[in-house]
């Protein structure tokens, strides 16, 4: 191993496992704060939660003054030579900017907000107080200048939450903004900055600080965003699940006697209704799905192909590129405006299923055509010189080799499309929607009738309006969400929308994962 990456012995020697310990538990600690912060700011984990007798805002600061503690008790017994580091002579850019952003902004808060002074001298104030922050961090070593500023915030922001200073009733009207600041998210977001801010020099003071615990803060910050990217989608998930689910299980009965989901099987007829349903909108969007997969993925693989097997490099290729690229970064009303101004009149002069259809292949059409190119680019050349040294045609070599290769990454690139276009909103309004609670599903299979002229199939389901989770979603929230059956009815219409959009995920991921098991033993 490199000495570079390797243990210095003398240093392990030097530091005492009580220094060692203070650190891993301000690590520890910081990340605990970091985690409930979170749920409390989703309120799943509500303001009167209580736990040996404190609230959850005490149990914030009294956390936030515990590490804030041990981390300027930290620097100290570095700087002091209890225990053996190996500090730089500087504080860092980073925490000069960490540090100076925060005085900075704390200062011309309390200066614009206290004093009521105007925007240039509180401005000034600002500036001064963020440039001698950071000139003082650059100015002292490394062991003092990361961890008695972090310290200090996370102390005096935690007593702020003891003290109930900042209390679970607190509300902040700052002169000068339109918005008002409630403890419910103040205080999580405080503790999520403070926990952080004060967890990164703990884990640079467990190597050493020096370039060892550089590193060991950056590992530290890179796997808490990483965990929190996780952890917010999770949260999500679990937000709309218990405001939608009281809903999404009225009347579910399961028995011997039969099964029952009114919520799920019943027809709309509106949200004012006993017990209203949302099959329809359940269906439309499938049909969405499906129509949309079927027009793009076809279109996007061939040319994927044609554009990587048979084309040269060059000016046409590098134009098909920006031109995909651009339309996948196009905004959805755009591609909604289009299908009204070229498609609507086409089919009827009226809005249709079949146009919200393809309006969303469309919308699909460029990442299908971008993810296959580069599935089938990443297959290696050695399997096309391999077939063609065995005498077979460059078609045979595609359909038989090249593309069954391609297959997993192509998918995923269909699941990604699928994920956006299941969700969309605009589109639908422009040229599908109807009414937004049918009392009756788009019976599209059933529909099909054929014909002696031309066009010699048609379909009536598919020329029809019709509804869909988002479209239905949308009308129930400009119905009025203050309205507690409205507001129930919404929740349970998004959750049931999430649970689409997550089984056409999990189709598509199962699909993968067969075509990656059946290339691994073929």
């Amino acid at each position: 191993m490199s000495d570079a990456y390797g243990t210095d012995s003398t240093l392990v020697e030097g530091r005492s496992s009580m220094f060692e310990r203070a650190s891993a538990l301000a690590v520890g600690l910081g990340f605990l704060a970091f985690l409930f912060s979170w749920t409390a700011l989703f309120r799943i984990t509500p303001p009167t939660t209580e736990l040996l007798g404190l609230t959850l805002y005490d149990l914030f600061g009294a956390g936030l003054v515990v590490v804030g503690a041990i981390v300027i008790g930290l620097g100290v017994a570095s700087r002091t030579g209890t225990v053996t580091t190996t500090p730089s002579d500087t504080g860092g850019i980073a925490a000069a900017v960490a540090f100076g952003l925060t005085a900075l902004i704390a200062t011309g808060l309390v200066v614009s907000q206290t004093f009521g002074l105007g925007t240039v001298a509180w401005l000034l104030a600002a500036l001064v107080a963020g440039a001698v922050t950071a000139a003082a961090v650059v100015g002292a070593r490394e062991d003092v200048g990361a961890t008695i500023p972090a310290g200090t915030i996370a102390v005096g922001v935690g007593l702020t939450f003891l003290t109930g200073v900042i209390g679970p009733e607190w509300v902040w009207s700052p002169t000068g903004f339109a918005a008002s600041f409630h403890a419910p998210v103040v205080v999580p977001l405080l503790t999520i900055f403070c926990s952080l801010l004060a967890a990164w020099p703990a884990a640079k003071a467990s190597a050493g600080f020096g370039s060892r615990g550089r590193q060991t803060g950056a590992y530290l910050l890179i796997g808490i965003n990483t965990f929190s990217i996780l952890a917010i989608l999770v949260l999500l998930v679990a937000f709309v699940a218990m405001r939608g689910l009281p809903k999404l299980t009225d009347g579910l009965e399961i028995g011997l006697d039969g099964f029952a989901w009114p919520f799920v099987t019943n027809v709309s007829q509106g949200i004012y209704v006993d017990i209203p349903g949302v099959l329809p909108a359940i269906l439309g969007t499938a049909w969405l799905v499906v129509g949309a997969v079927v027009f793009a993925v076809p279109l996007g693989v061939g040319a994927a192909l044609f554009l990587t097997e048979y084309a040269d490099e060059g000016g046409f290729t590098r134009v098909v590129e920006i031109a995909t690229n651009g339309l996948w970064s196009t905004p959805s009303i755009v591609f909604g405006l289009f299908g009204y101004a070229f498609l609507v009149p086409r089919f009827g002069n009226t809005t249709s299923l079949f146009a919200g259809m393809l309006v969303l292949g469309f919308m699909l059409l460029p990442l299908v055509l971008i993810t296959s190119r580069e599935a089938i680019m990443s297959v290696p050349d050695e399997y096309r010189d391999a077939s063609a040294a065995l005498g077979v045609s460059q078609w045979q070599t595609i359909r038989s080799v090249v593309l069954p290769a391609s297959v997993p990454g192509i998918v995923t690139g269909v699941i990604l499309g699928v994920g956006r276009i299941a969700g969309e909103t605009a589109p639908i309004l422009v040229v599908m929607a109807g009414s937004p609670f049918p009392n009756s599903t788009p019976n599209v299979l059933g529909s099909f009738a054929f014909t002696a002229t031309p066009p010699f199939i048609t379909n009536d389901a598919l020329l029809t309006s019709a509804s869909a989770l988002p479209y239905q979603l949308y009308a129930t929230i400009t119905a009025g969400v203050g309205a507690t059956d409205v507001e129930a009815f919404g929740w349970g219409t998004a959750l049931v929308l999430l649970l689409v959009v997550l089984s056409f995920y999990a189709i598509g991921i199962a699909t993968r994962a067969y075509f990656r098991r059946k290339l691994r033993y073929e």
